[in-house]
């Protein structure tokens, strides 16, 4: 039964307000010590290739496993706070996570995408990624005063060990390579957008990983954003994207 559009936008445009790296979630969390296991980076190490390869197998065995697509979505993409409630109802595997882009580590996200992946399947992978950030034609623009172009990676360590420690987050038992898609901004609208994705699938060896950054427009474009978000929704949060309403609650 189709719902009218008043109804629709009521029942999903709701604000999303558990932000990652929000100063209210860093309160929330006071000094506790990490949990997580994203920074043992010599114990990782030792886990060879083969074994940890061997543990996301049996991690997704089973018929009705569906491999993870995490989706990080940027506090700095107007109206992003709606974002987690426009994406597919009937696709239990898409995971969103709203961080805030002014206050938000690095760590944060790394640390945020491990306590999610455990809960979705302990052991499982990532197979495709979303990250919906602002940036433009050869750089992306993550987090504050950070941003990533060819050079930047280069030069910038935490920068580059970022996206090796989110290598580790990537599948290996995919028989394809791992999919990252670039939403939010067209990163190949020059040359430089091009040797940024080598310069990054270099960094994230040895996992096998595709960087895709299709114009919303294009049918490659129209095929990331099914692949992800419900669809009409989406159109209708775009065509809301910048207006000056406070709410979608304002349209009814």
């Amino acid at each position: 039964m189709e719902l009218d559009s008043a109804e629709v936008i009521h029942r999903n445009f709701r604000k999303h307000l558990r932000m990652v790296g929000s100063r209210r979630m860093k309160a929330q969390s006071g000094d506790l010590p990490a949990s997580c296991g994203t920074l043992d980076e010599g114990e990782r190490e030792e886990l060879d290739w083969e074994e940890e390869r061997e543990m996301e197998r049996l991690a997704c065995e089973g018929d009705d496993f569906i491999p993870p697509k995490i989706m990080l979505i940027s506090s700095k993409v107007p109206k992003a706070e709606y974002v987690p409630t426009i994406i597919r109802r009937d696709d239990p595997s898409i995971i969103p996570i709203l961080y805030d882009h002014e206050h938000a580590t690095f760590d944060d996200i790394l640390e945020e995408i491990e306590k999610k992946l455990t809960a979705y399947r302990r052991g499982s992978k990532i197979w495709r990624m979303l990250i919906f950030c602002q940036g433009g034609p050869g750089h992306l623009y993550l987090l504050k005063n950070k941003v990533a172009t060819f050079a930047k990676v280069e030069k910038e360590e935490d920068m580059s060990q970022f996206w090796r420690r989110l290598s580790r987050f990537m599948s290996k038992v995919n028989p394809e390579p791992n999919l990252i898609h670039i939403m939010g901004c067209y990163v190949l609208g020059n040359p430089n957008g091009e040797k940024l994705f080598q310069k990054l699938k270099n960094l994230m060896r040895p996992y096998s990983i595709e960087f895709e950054s299709p114009l919303e427009l294009s049918a490659q474009g129209k095929e990331m954003i099914e692949m992800y978000f419900d669809f009409r929704l989406f159109r209708l949060w775009k065509t809301r994207q910048h207006s000056k309403l406070l709410d979608y609650e304002d349209l009814l």
